[in-house]
């Protein structure tokens, strides 16, 4: 395992500076984070040599004790696999998969251009995109190459960013494109033709024909890239853009290198197959026992698993280790709005807004903490702000819709929700949000259209299958079989708020089947029992089940649900007395008057 960590470490290092010198930060970013990440080796202590006991020992975990000592089911079941001596040092620790080994590709030898390349990435990080690309003109290195391209792909898009509010502002929709994606596609494709392109030439070229809308040849050349150079996240994360089902995730042809493992877990998580993407997190602990991208990643899995809780304990343990962490902390923000956490959510604001008060994550939980204040302007207004600093913020186009929703405002909530699904179509809570609208706009075949897409993209929320059911139930509709099937859906996928299983009760009474009625009543009421919840769904569970029971001449039961129903005062009581009368009549021998007999 040592050897294999230290491999990890001399790649990721020079990844990092590689990454970074042709001005791909934000990846050079994340292979720096996970660098940190890997667990250090044990290092003998003093007192270990002296043979006394040291505390020095647990270091390496020592930031993760909290979590362990809480008992989270998330580290609780985080082993080593492939934990033996031999496959993990020839570099296979995680599940005994055989990996490749990719070289590192030296380039960072003196040349002729290597002043012009310095000049170029200085002009480069002052965003002087043009003059960047000037000064690389006549280079015909591979890095000088990529470079150019990469400033005039830049250049482009500043100037479409440009174009776009000089027409339609800082929110609006426009047709402007790239006028540079032509010129780079045929250089890029000739490149590509000839061999005379590196890997950071063909992921830029993946990205040309991604905004040309050649989605599948896209996605051909960015696998080049990662099989040549598997350690640039950003084509990793491409790649994944570009995956919208399990089908095509399956058949591509990447390479077996271990950066393919956390591709494949962030892939599981965005395609929301939630349990394989955990798995493989837990898995990857093994090595990178310290990176907190993997800690951020699984506290997402666990709260889009409705696991809020978890979650919220390992944001915690990642705002004590990093207090001026920024990024997934709007994920976190989602979650205290969800668990209406406001003390919480208040403090985060506060914390984010002293760090960096303009990143677009930092106003998205800004704009939460002012919605569950209920100021749902001011959220609104931060949400704009968070979308001016990155229009293709999905989380806050889409929350920014539920805002509109709140201040009645149906034609700004419809198109925040279309712009979301635009930019992401496997976005449900978009579609979910259209569903809504569509519904209270009374057009419910219309908002089964959206609420079927939601479900489909996310079949194991509850919340999406009631909202479903209750459009059958509404009275344009009435179709009651088919709110059925729904409710039942909502009852097997966790429905913590008990809603499905009251439905389920009351539709098969209304429809005469009291035997299934009873049964989902009394599954109900075992529910509420250990919720220790009590309140009007409490007594009619109650009520309904004494009634069957006494026709059903089950009358212990019967009477046990109408003594319970003593302790309430209201009509339910005086209706348990009359219940328990008729009881003591036909025990007596004397049944009960049958008025329809008389009726005869």
């Amino acid at each position: 395992m040592a050897a294999a960590k230290e491999n990890y470490r001399v790649e990721l290092r020079a990844a990092a500076r590689q990454l970074g010198d042709r001005c791909l930060y934000s990846a050079a970013k994340w292979a720096a984070e996970l660098l940190v990440g890997i667990e250090p080796d044990a290092a003998p202590s003093q007192s270990a040599a002296m043979g006394t006991p040291s505390s020095s020992g647990a270091a390496p975990g020592e930031r993760l004790l909290h979590l362990y000592r809480s008992g989270g089911s998330s580290f609780r079941c985080r082993t080593r696999h492939g934990g033996g001596g031999g496959a993990a040092e020839a570099g296979t620790p995680l599940g005994g998969v055989s990996y490749v080994s990719t070289p590192i590709p030296d380039d960072d030898a003196f040349d002729a251009g290597a002043d012009k390349y310095l000049l170029a990435k200085t002009y480069f990080d002052c965003r002087e995109y043009r003059r960047a690309a000037h000064v690389l003109r006549s280079q015909v290195g591979r890095k000088a190459v990529f470079l150019r391209c990469y400033a005039l792909y830049m250049a482009g898009e500043k100037r479409k960013e440009e174009e776009t509010i000089e027409l339609e502002g800082s929110l609006g929709k426009s047709n402007v494109v790239n006028k540079e994606l032509v010129a780079l596609e045929r250089e890029l494709s000739t490149h590509r033709r000839t061999g005379a392109i590196d890997s950071f030439g063909l992921y830029l070229y993946g990205i040309v024909l991604r905004d040309k809308g050649c989605e599948g040849m896209a996605r051909t050349v960015l696998v080049e890239s990662v099989n040549s150079y598997p350690w640039n996240w950003c084509a990793w994360l491409e790649i994944q853009s570009l995956c919208t089902s399990s089908d095509i995730l399956n058949n591509l042809n990447l390479k077996n290198h271990w950066m393919k493992d956390f591709f494949i877990a962030s892939a599981h998580l965005e395609l929301k197959m939630h349990e394989e993407a955990l798995k493989r997190y837990e898995r990857l602990m093994g090595v990178f026992h310290c990176s907190d991208y993997i800690q951020a990643q699984i506290a997402t899995v666990q709260y889009s698993m409705r696991d809020l809780d978890e979650a919220d304990m390992i944001f915690e343990e990642l705002l004590r280790t990093d207090p001026f962490r920024v990024d997934s902390m709007d994920i976190y923000s989602n979650l205290l709005y969800a668990k209406e956490s406001l003390t919480a959510l208040s403090f985060l604001a506060h914390r984010v807004f002293l760090t960096d008060k303009y990143r677009p994550e930092s106003c998205c939980i800004i704009a939460n903490y002012y919605s569950l204040k209920g100021q749902h302007e001011k959220s609104v207004l931060y949400f704009q702000r968070a979308l001016k600093l990155n229009r293709k913020y999905l989380s806050a186009w889409t929350l920014m819709g539920h805002e509109f929703v709140e201040l009645k405002n149906t034609p700004a909530a419809i198109d925040a929700y279309r712009r979301a699904v635009d930019i992401n179509p496997r976005d449900y809570r978009a579609w979910y949000g259209l569903g809504q609208i569509y519904e209270m706009m009374g057009m419910p075949f219309y908002a089964l259209y959206y609420f079927r897409k939601s479900s489909h993209l996310q079949p194991n929320d509850a919340r999406l299958w009631i909202a479903m059911a209750q459009c059958y139930e509404s009275d344009p509709l009435q179709m009651i079989e088919e709110a059925i099937k729904c409710y039942e859906r909502a009852a097997n996928t966790n429905d913590t708020e008990g809603i499905a299983l009251h439905q389920l009760a009351k539709l098969h009474s209304m429809l005469g089947q009291a035997e299934e009625a009873a049964f989902y009543y009394k599954k109900d009421l075992e529910r509420m029992e250990v919720e220790e919840r009590q309140g009007q769904n409490f007594v009619e569970a109650l009520l309904f089940l004494a009634r069957h029971c006494k026709n059903m001449g089950r009358f212990e039961e019967a009477e046990h649900y109408c003594t319970r129903l003593l302790d309430y005062t209201g009509p339910e009581k005086e209706t348990a007395k009359s219940i328990l009368q008729g009881l003591k009549r036909a025990q007596s021998g004397f049944p009960p008057m049958d008025i329809d007999h008389f009726a005869l």
